[in-house]
């Protein structure tokens, strides 16, 4: 069964000119760039895609670096885009993300700022959803 997810390309991963490296590790993998769109987040697009972590500890410095500068959003698709992708990225903390996943080959160690790591992928298919109608609100 074909998938939808989205997939974002943080500001650290554009401003380190790493977009088409991650870019060809989705295509390598095998899905299809339904869409792909440079732009620059506000506060109200972040405010309503992390809203399930408002009032966490997390959440400002989160939207502050999300904020910082341009965004890669794209909408990926193939046969379990979704855990597949995940997978790709590696884990969230670049540091113990395993050799050969974006975080683990790309990632860097910025302390305790492990919201700096290059990509963000969806959870679960309705996550997918939601988050695909928010950065592509015409999807």
């Amino acid at each position: 069964m074909t998938e939808r997810t989205l997939a974002l390309i943080k500001p650290d991963g554009v401003r380190r000119g790493l977009t088409g490296e991650i870019v060809r590790r989705i295509e390598a993998k095998g899905y299809t760039l339904a869409r792909l769109e440079l732009r620059e987040a506000t506060p109200e697009l972040l405010a309503e895609h992390y809203e399930e972590h408002h009032g966490k500890p997390f959440y400002e410095p989160l939207v502050e670096f999300m904020l910082s500068g341009p965004v890669v959003a794209m909408v990926l698709e193939g046969e379990r885009c979704i855990e597949g992708f995940r997978s790709l990225a590696g884990a969230t903390d670049p540091t113990v993300a395993a050799p050969g996943t974006i975080r683990g080959d790309l990632g860097r160690d910025w302390g305790l700022k492990v919201q700096q790591n290059l990509v963000h992928g969806s959870d679960a298919p309705e996550t997918a959803e939601r988050e695909i109608g928010i950065w592509f609100p015409a999807s």
